[in-house]
């Protein structure tokens, strides 16, 4: 009897291990087939060299940065400048020269200058000097570059008569180095005249345009008749006329009497 009961546990324990057995195959044919239906969005990432799945880009800048901050550095990408540079040229492109030498009174965007000149050498046998020049991303302003590329030599023999229509007056810098330039070439002669003021209210700025004048320079607020001759004489115009804008006289009366004001 014992024999008999014990070969029907047996069987009954081999019955139950079986049902086991074929209870995790389906569980594990079951977890596969879900895997398989994640997108693949989810289910296919990315391995890096030791294997382990990578993080998407968006992840990886937002986690990186969360790691950046808490060790206390701050990583910021290294910014391409454009070359420094001074552009020289004949003529102006008419839509630059309408929008650089506009005399409005907020100059929103007009963040460089442009510097339209003529030299007469006197007697020299250079003749009459004309163009333009811009200070793009340059070191070096509108104002100075003149003396370092177009008239970088002085023959104190020679009498210089140099003439400037500028889309702004003289920044605090350029004011300075133009009191020295004048002082050490006693025989040149400079006239500015500028359709705007440089942030005409400040006093650095009113300091540096009375050292100016008082080193000779004649400075003057571009006139209607000026925007006119600087179209004819500077710009690529085609063979077209000169239109003023809207309030172009009353802007020239504006400037004119807060530098008069400025100069007394």
């Amino acid at each position: 009897m014992a024999d008999k009961s014990s070969s029907k546990v047996s069987s009954r324990l081999a019955a139950r291990r079986q049902e086991k057995m074929l209870e995790k195959k389906k569980e594990t044919v079951t977890k596969e087939e879900k895997e398989e239906t994640k997108p693949e969005k989810e289910a296919k990432n990315e391995m890096n060299g030791n294997g382990e799945p990578m993080e998407n880009g968006a992840e990886a800048a937002v986690n990186g940065a969360t790691a950046n901050e808490e060790n206390g550095e701050t990583k910021v990408e290294p910014m391409e400048l454009p070359p420094f540079e001074i552009i020289l040229g004949d003529r102006i492109d008419p839509f630059f020269f309408k929008f650089q030498f506009k005399n409005v009174e907020y100059s929103s965007g007009r963040n460089k200058t442009f510097l339209c000149y003529l030299v007469d050498q006197g007697s020299s046998n250079e003749g009459l000097l004309r163009g333009y020049l811009e200070d793009e991303h340059s070191g070096a302003h509108a104002e100075e570059a003149f003396f370092q590329q177009i008239l970088p030599k002085y023959d104190p023999a020679l009498n210089y008569t140099v003439t400037w229509y500028v889309s702004s007056s003289p920044c605090v810098a350029c004011a300075t180095k133009l009191v020295e330039i004048l002082k050490e070439r006693k025989t040149l002669r400079l006239s500015i005249f500028a359709a705007r003021l440089f942030n005409w209210e400040e006093p650095e700025i009113q300091a540096g345009l009375k050292a100016l004048a008082a080193a000779g320079c004649k400075l003057r607020a571009m006139k209607p008749l000026d925007f006119s001759y600087t179209w004819d004489t500077f710009v690529e115009n085609e063979d077209q006329r000169f239109t003023p804008w809207e309030d172009c006289q009353e802007n020239y009366e504006y400037y004119q009497e807060k530098l008069a004001d400025i100069l007394q």
